[in-house]
């Protein structure tokens, strides 16, 4: 079966949920550390690995998209989502 465009689209985005929750982590982690803070894409999710989906997707974004250091600026991090990058 092919893809539809919005499905292929969607495949090089990550999905709206996960864009928000990086968003909602950057800002609290900047809020409580200042401007400066790093983080990994491990800080979005819980200690236990309850949505693989989710983590893949997030560190297929981190790494083989934009290929990020394991550490980086939560400022960056949230610029680059808010960017849809």
């Amino acid at each position: 079966m092919t893809p539809t465009p919005s499905e292929i689209k969607r495949t090089k985005m990550m999905r709206d949920s996960l864009r928000q929750k990086i968003v909602t982590v950057c800002d609290e982690k900047i809020a409580k550390k200042g401007e400066n803070v790093g983080l990994s894409f491990y800080a979005f999710f819980a200690n236990r690995n309850d949505d693989p989906v989710q983590l893949m997707e997030a560190a297929e974004w981190w790494i083989k998209r934009h290929q990020l250091d394991h550490f980086e600026k939560a400022v960056k991090i949230r610029e680059m989502v808010k960017a849809d990058l």
